[in-house]
């Protein structure tokens, strides 16, 4: 019998890899690498233990065991095979060779794995350095790589794979520092959305910025059996294939995930406008500046270039155009131009939307007037890689029936986990904030539902301390106990400057 191999040992096999890397390339770019070879092998071993049972089912008949390996969810032959890379790993072509086995994949399989590995450049020097060192790297990587044994016999549960996976994205993350929030968000940040949007099934889904994909796996697990339509968009190119490669390791292989910027040239579309979705979920790059820029055209200089609602041709932006410096509002109202009739939608975004006026107060207020808000959660700080400050959660209904909007701060003590670089939410965190968020019940020092009114009367100011009181008043002093402190204190010092004085006779100064 196969000895089964634990999650904690493919997790380690991994990292070990990656000290390959480390101190050479920044992490950051250099997780593409190791990601992507690790979806090969996984490809490769499936492949190879179907070819071993196919074999001996059909007592060696070529033919019938190639209909049947064409039945796999993916097709491969011995030339796009991990160990046919590993054969070759003294070669001195042998970037030029994996690149061309990449291509060889998405031949092969052009309906699941078209432009998967198109961002994924192996042999690229610029990155990997001259051609010895950057050689002696791909052979480390190879021969590490050859060290696991990802047959599903082994692993056994398949959600091995997809976790080994999200580890090492999530160890890339925490790696690459401030470069780390572009491509990951947090488990429990994830996991807090998906909660909050209540995903049913058959639903369709939606990230515009999704990153390496891990949020929308998040939503599609609170649903049984994955029965979900995932749709996301990424503008980094070697991201798109990481977010398409972690769809396949997690059992999705009908994700739609496009290639490109969002609020430029939105990829999701039905008869020309924007598809709808009845969940979306985001984590948008915090207050990108120049985020207008895919509207320039053939307008070469920042400086002339003024973006303007009239040069979207889905008119998104009618409520105002947000600052030049600060994207935040152009992803939210980009998300409620594509939310569905009773959508609900969740976004992590900066503190600075609730307050900041200008044309974003101007955006805030017609979201408010059109009732679209329905919550504002408060995160602790120190949540988020590459970024210190706090952040909050927006949510977002259609055809809410109702008025109000819930504040909750679950930014205090008690309402997280310190951690030495990075604050957690828990899962007692988790919970307390979505019952809260459930039930729209104020609670003292924790949450608060605020009218329509009382937002107007605020200048629609959404800042969470206005709403939800966590001022913590001081005991009152006792002046007769100071006193009597003072009195105490005074009688100490006369007799220690009387001691004092005994000495200096003695010693005749």
């Amino acid at each position: 019998m196969t000895e089964k191999v634990s999650q904690d040992q493919i997790n380690s096999i991994l990292w070990q890899a990656a000290d390959t890397f480390r101190g050479k390339i920044d992490s950051s770019i250099y997780k593409d690498y190791i990601l992507t070879m690790m979806f090969i092998k996984y490809l490769s071993d499936s492949y190879k233990e179907h070819l071993q049972e196919y074999t001996e089912r059909y007592n060696g008949d070529e033919q019938r065991i190639q209909r049947a390996l064409t039945r796999e969810r993916f097709v491969l032959d011995e030339k796009s095979t991990f160990d046919y890379l590993y054969s070759k790993r003294t070669d001195a072509e042998i970037g030029d060779i994996i690149n061309k086995l990449l291509a060889r994949i998405e031949d092969e399989n052009t309906g699941k794995l078209r432009g998967v590995f198109r961002n994924i450049d192996f042999n690229n020097e610029a990155v990997l350095g001259k051609t010895k060192e950057r050689n002696a790297m791909l052979r480390t990587l190879l021969e590490d790589m050859n060290k696991l044994n990802l047959k599903p016999s082994v692993i056994g549960n398949e959600d091995i794979i997809g976790n080994a996976y999200q580890y090492m994205i999530e160890q890339f993350a925490s790696d690459a520092g401030k470069k780390g929030g572009e491509f990951y968000t947090p488990t429990m940040a994830s996991e807090l959305l998906a909660r909050l949007v209540k995903p049913q099934e058959n639903d369709r889904i939606y990230d515009p910025t999704c990153g390496s994909g891990s949020l929308l796996i998040r939503v599609a697990k609170q649903v049984p059996n994955n029965k979900v339509a995932i749709y996301g968009q990424e503008r980094n190119g070697a991201t798109h294939s990481l977010a398409l490669m972690n769809m396949y390791l997690h059992g999705i292989d009908d994700a739609s995930i496009e290639w490109g910027d969002t609020l430029a040239n939105p990829l999701h579309l039905e008869d020309g406008k924007l598809m709808k979705f009845q969940k979306i979920v985001a984590n948008p790059p915090f207050s990108l500046d120049k985020w207008a820029m895919g509207f320039a055209g053939d307008s070469n200089s920042d400086k002339k270039f003024k973006m303007e609602a009239s040069l979207d041709q889905h008119r998104r932006f009618e409520w105002g155009v947000p600052p030049t410096s600060k994207g935040d509002y152009a992803f939210v109202q980009h998300m409620l131009y594509s939310l569905a009739e009773n959508g609900t939608m969740a976004t992590i975004l900066p503190h600075g939307v609730l307050f900041r006026g200008a044309s974003e107060g101007k955006i805030r207020k017609e979201i408010i007037e059109m009732n679209l808000l329905d919550a504002v959660i408060g995160l602790p700080e120190g949540l988020f890689y590459g970024t210190s400050i706090p952040a909050c959660v927006l949510v977002f209904k259609k055809n809410r029936g109702r008025e109000d909007v819930l504040f909750i701060d679950a930014s205090g003590e008690g309402n997280y986990e310190k951690g030495k670089n990075q604050n957690k939410l828990r899962e007692e965190d988790l919970q307390k904030i979505v019952a809260t968020y459930d039930s729209r019940e104020t609670i003292n020092k924790y949450s608060y539902k605020a009218t329509k009114k009382e937002i107007q009367e605020n200048d629609y100011n959404l800042n969470i301390p206005r709403y939800v009181d966590t001022f913590e008043e001081e005991a009152p002093v006792d002046m007769e106990a100071v006193k009597q402190n003072i009195a105490d204190i005074k009688k100490e010092l006369a007799v220690v400057e009387a001691e004092m004085e005994k000495y200096l006779k003695e010693l005749g100064l």
